[in-house]
C-alpha cells in the first residue's frame, strides 16, 4: 500500500505515513536548525587562536562574526521567498549542502580572505536552509495541537545551540584546533543530507510566478546595510562616517523597498502579511528577545571569563543550567499555550526573562556560581523557553502554504536583526558605563561587572517591552 502524504504549498507535497515518521523528520530539520544556530557562537572562543595562525588582527577577527551575520540576515527574506517559490525540500537541501561545503571551507583556509569567503558562503546557505526548515515544520504539522508541540521542539534548538556553542568551541578548539568548529558541521550536515528525501519524499515545485528582483535586491542591500550599522556601531561607535553612511543607506532602501513592493503585482512581501496581527506581534517581539538573548550571552560568557577568572570550558559548562531550563520549559510550553492560550504564556514568560535579567545584574565581581548565578540562569532559560516557543508560534500563525517560506523568513530576520541591534546598543551601554568608573579610579574587575549589570538591566527593560507588546495578541487557543 503506497503511503499517504501531507500536501504543502500549492503543488507541493511531503509524504508522511506516520505520525512517528513526522517526528523524526521534525528531529532531522532542528538538527539542520542547530547547526545554524551553533554557528553563530562556536567560532567565538576559537577566534584568539584562529587569529594568531591566520595574521589576523582584532579587526579582522571582527569580520568573521560579521561575515556571516551579514549574508545570513541580509539574504533571509530572499531565502524564504525562493523557497516558496521553487519548493521549500528543494531549497532546504540547497541551503544545507551549501552550508557544508562552506564548513569544509572554512576549516581547509590558510588565509584570511579564504576564511572570511567561506563565513559568508555559509551565511547565504544558512539563509536559504532556515526559513524553508521552519516552513517544512507548518507543513508537517497541520494540526494545530500537533504543530505547537513540533515548535516547543523548535524553540528549544535556538538555546541549545547558543549556550553548546561555547562549550563545543573550547572543548573543540583545545583538542583539535580552530578548524575543528568548522568541521564539525560537515558530518552533521551530510546526516541532515541523507535522511531529509527519505523523510520527506516529493517536492512538486511552489508558488508559481516571477520572482520580484527588484524587491529582492532592495531588501537585502537594506538588511546588509542595516546589520553591517549595527554592528559597526559595536566596532567603530556611533559617530563613525561608516556607522552613518549604512544606517542612512538602510533607511533609504528600505523605504524604496515598500514603494516597490506596493506597486509590484507579484511582491517579494506583499504587505497585506502584516494585517495578519499575531504574525506581526511575533515578530516584533522576537526582535526584542533577540536583542536581550544576544546581548546577555555575549556579555555572560565575558563577563565568566574575564571577571570570574573561568576558562572557556568551565564557562560552558556554567551555561548548561540555563539552556537545560530552556529545552524542558519548551517541551512543557505547548501543554501551558494550549491550557492557558499564547497571549498569557508568552506575557509571562517575557516578565520572568526580566526578572532573572534583574536578578543576574546584582552579582558581584566576586561572584559564586551556585550561590549568586545558578538562580537567575535557569529563571532566564525558563523565560526564553516559554518565549521563544510562543513567538515562533504566532509568528507562523494563521499562515497558508504559499507564505510559509515567507514566514520562516521573516522571524529569523527579527531574531538577526534584533540580536544585532541589540548587542551594538547594550555593548555599548555597557562600556561607557565601564569607562567611567575605570577613569573615576574604580578597580577593573567592579568596574566591568558594573557595565555588564547595566547591560543586563537594559535587556530587562527590553524583555518588559517585549511583554507590553505582547499584550496586543489576538487571543485564542
Amino acid at each position: 500500500m503506497s503511503a499517504p502524504t501531507l500536501p504543502l504549498a500549492a503543488g507541493t507535497e511531503t509524504a508522511a505515513p506516520r505520525s512517528s515518521r513526522r517526528w523524526l523528520a521534525l528531529s532531522v530539520l532542528a538538527l539542520a536548525q542547530f547547526l545554524v544556530v551553533l554557528d553563530a557562537s562556536i567560532v567565538n572562543i576559537a577566534l584568539p587562536v584562529l587569529g594568531e595562525q591566520l595574521r589576523m588582527d582584532t579587526a579582522a577577527l571582527a569580520w568573521v562574526i560579521t561575515a556571516y551575520v551579514l549574508a545570513f540576515g541580509g539574504l533571509l527574506l530572499l531565502g524564504g521567498r525562493l523557497a516558496d517559490r521553487y519548493g521549500h525540500r528543494r531549497v532546504f537541501l540547497a541551503g544545507v549542502a551549501g552550508f557544508v561545503a562552506a564548513s569544509a571551507l572554512a576549516g581547509l583556509s590558510v588565509t584570511s580572505g579564504m576564511l572570511l569567503a567561506a563565513r559568508a558562503a555559509q551565511g547565504a546557505s544558512a539563509a536559504l536552509l532556515a526559513p524553508a526548515a521552519l516552513a517544512l515544520l507548518t507543513h508537517l504539522f497541520p494540526d494545530t495541537r500537533e504543530r505547537t508541540k513540533a515548535l516547543g521542539v523548535w524553540g528549544g534548538v535556538a538555546g541549545i545551540g547558543s549556550a553548546a556553542g561555547v562549550l563545543l568551541g573550547g572543548v573543540l578548539t583545545g583538542a583539535l584546533g580552530w578548524q575543528a568548529v568548522f568541521f564539525v558541521n560537515v558530518p552533521v550536515g551530510a546526516l541532515v543530507l541523507i535522511a531529509i528525501p527519505l523523510l520527506i519524499t516529493r517536492d512538486r515545485g511552489g508558488v508559481r510566478g516571477r520572482l520580484d528582483v527588484p524587491g529582492a535586491a532592495t531588501v537585502t542591500a537594506a538588511l546588509v546595510s542595516a546589520v553591517g550599522a549595527l554592528s559597526a556601531v559595536d566596532q567603530l561607535g556611533f559617530a563613525h562616517p561608516l556607522t552613518i553612511g549604512l544606517a542612512v543607506a538602510a533607511v533609504a532602501l528600505g523605504t524604496a523597498f515598500v514603494l516597490i513592493e506596493r506597486r509590484s503585482p507579484e511582491p517579494l512581501v506583499p504587505l497585506a502579511v502584516f494585517r495578519n496581527r499575531n504574525l506581526t506581534v511575533g515578530n516584533i517581539v522576537m526582535l526584542l528577545v533577540g536583542a536581550a538573548m544576544v546581548a546577555l550571552f555575549f556579555a555572560l560568557s565575558v563577563y565568566m571569563q574575564a571577571v570570574l577568572h573561568y576558562d572557556a570550558l568551565m564557562t560552558g559548562i556554567s551555561q548548561l543550567p540555563l539552556a537545560g531550563a530552556l529545552v524542558l520549559v519548551a517541551g512543557v510550553a505547548p501543554a501551558v499555550i494550549g491550557r492557558i492560550g499564547a497571549k498569557p504564556t508568552l506575557i509571562g514568560s517575557l516578565l520572568l526573562l526580566a526578572a532573572g535579567l534583574v536578578w543576574l545584574a546584582a552579582a558581584p565581581a566576586d561572584a559564586q556560581f551556585v550561590a549568586q548565578l545558578l538562580g537567575p540562569s535557569i529563571l532566564i532559560g525558563v523565560g526564553l523557553g516559554g518565549a521563544f516557543v510562543t513567538t515562533t508560534q504566532l509568528s507562523v500563525d494563521g499562515v497558508d502554504g504559499g507564505e510559509a517560506g515567507l514566514a520562516g523568513g521573516l522571524v529569523n530576520t527579527s531574531q538577526q536583526v534584533g540580536g544585532a541591534l541589540g548587542l551594538a546598543v547594550l555593548s555599548t551601554v555597557a562600556t561607557v558605563r565601564t569607562d567611567a568608573l575605570l577613569t573615576a579610579g574604580v578597580p577593573a574587575p567592579e568596574a566591568v561587572t558594573s557595565g555588564f549589570s547595566w547591560l543586563f538591566l537594559g535587556a530587562a527593560a527590553i524583555a518588559v517591552a517585549a511583554a507590553g507588546v505582547a499584550a496586543a495578541v489576538r487571543s485564542r487557543r
